[in-house]
């Protein structure tokens, strides 16, 4: 199989590399430092090198597919698998690459855009694509929904994967849709998708087998070892665990600002509190938006921003706000920069004009 393949692995592998020419030719109008992730607020929080960048992305994507081309052409159960699904695993890996240097790229040349909008239409787009290939998988141990009841039984295997076609092709125009609702909505239409994507094909199968089973249905399930039934026990506890860790972390906490005698206090959820004496308050701000550059340590969800942040208008500076807030209280004390932004107008502006009384400012 890989012999009868060599062209498509030798053409697929180069355009995983072509943003690696590109990144050649543009290198001069590149910036040195580029950056390469953003959080679920959508404010960048990961950079890396300009050589980093344009080589090390491409030829990660290059380790990953020639690694997924070997399991999957080396598989003896897949040397009969569908002609389309292997397409698919030819070429799913080259557009990632395309895309997210893409992404980085246009990042890099200044050109305003949303981070946070382009994560739900590039897995929208991705989860069209594997919806309208999953039917076609035949039943194997690589590829599709791998569980023992499809596994045993090739009519079990089927019934699942059209249905998780189905399934995955609902997700992806779900997160279409969501890419145009505010931010906390559509990281909460991300997480709902997700696992769906994953539970739903799987209870399904279930259910399938359950009626089978009840039917006098006869499946050759080969009895699991005691590796296996590890695996399977520490997956069934960790799915629902990381799940749930990750609704709270994007979708609960907030911080609250007291006013005190003495001095400003912050109390953040999943992040440091803060106090600052008056008397060490040096100047006090209120403005609108701007930029908030690049998160260098801190946390990051649809809801809140917060953590040590550096800009071009700033420098190093701390921030705590509500990703919607839309006004921003600047504070200074000895050459160092706070900014706050709550989630109300209102709120900000009372915490404002009390620390221009508390201060002394005003």
């Amino acid at each position: 199989m890989i012999k009868q393949n060599k062209a498509k692995i030798l053409l697929s592998s180069a355009v995983i590399l072509l943003p690696a020419v590109y990144g050649i030719i543009m290198w001069n109008h590149l910036p040195d430092t580029m950056a390469t992730h953003w959080g679920a607020d959508g404010i960048t929080d990961g950079t890396a090198g300009k050589a980093l960048a344009v080589f090390g992305l491409p030829l990660l994507y290059l380790l990953v597919h020639l690694f997924c081309l070997r399991l999957t052409l080396w598989d003896q159960e897949k040397r009969q698998q569908s002609r389309k699904a292997l397409e698919m695993i030819f070429w799913i890996v080259p557009a990632c690459s395309l895309v997210t240097s893409g992404i980085l790229y246009r990042a890099a040349s200044g050109k305003e855009q949303e981070p946070a909008m382009l994560v739900p239409v590039l897995l929208g787009v991705l989860f069209l694509w594997v919806g309208n290939y999953l039917p076609k998988l035949r039943r194997n141990r690589t590829l599709g929904i791998k569980v023992s009841w499809t596994l045993g039984n090739e009519e079990n295997w089927n019934r699942t994967h059209r249905f998780a076609g189905k399934v995955w092709v609902c997700g992806g125009l779900l997160l279409l849709i969501s890419a145009m609702c505010p931010l906390q909505t559509m990281a909460w239409v991300m997480v709902c998708v997700t696992a769906a994507l994953g539970l739903a094909p799987i209870a399904y199968s279930y259910a399938i087998f359950r009626q089978d089973r009840k039917a006098g249905v006869v499946y050759d399930t080969a009895p699991k070892t005691k590796a296996e039934k590890i695996a399977s026990k520490i997956t069934a506890v960790t799915v629902p665990v990381m799940l749930l860790g990750a609704v709270l972390l994007l979708f609960t906490g907030g911080m609250e600002i007291n006013c005190g005698e003495d001095a400003l206090t912050i109390k953040a959820s999943y992040w440091s509190d803060l106090r600052v004496e008056y008397s060490k308050i040096d100047t006090v701000e209120y403005r609108g938006d701007f930029d908030p550059g690049v998160r260098t340590n801190g946390f990051g969800s649809p809801k809140l921003s917060m953590g040590a942040f550096r800009n071009g208008e700033f420098g190093n500076y701390t921030l705590y706000a509500y990703t919607n807030a839309k006004e921003y209280i600047v504070l200074t004390s000895g050459g160092k920069t706070l900014v706050i932004g709550m989630d109300d107008e209102a709120k900000t502006r009372a915490i404002y004009e009390t620390l221009l009384e508390k201060t002394g400012k005003r």
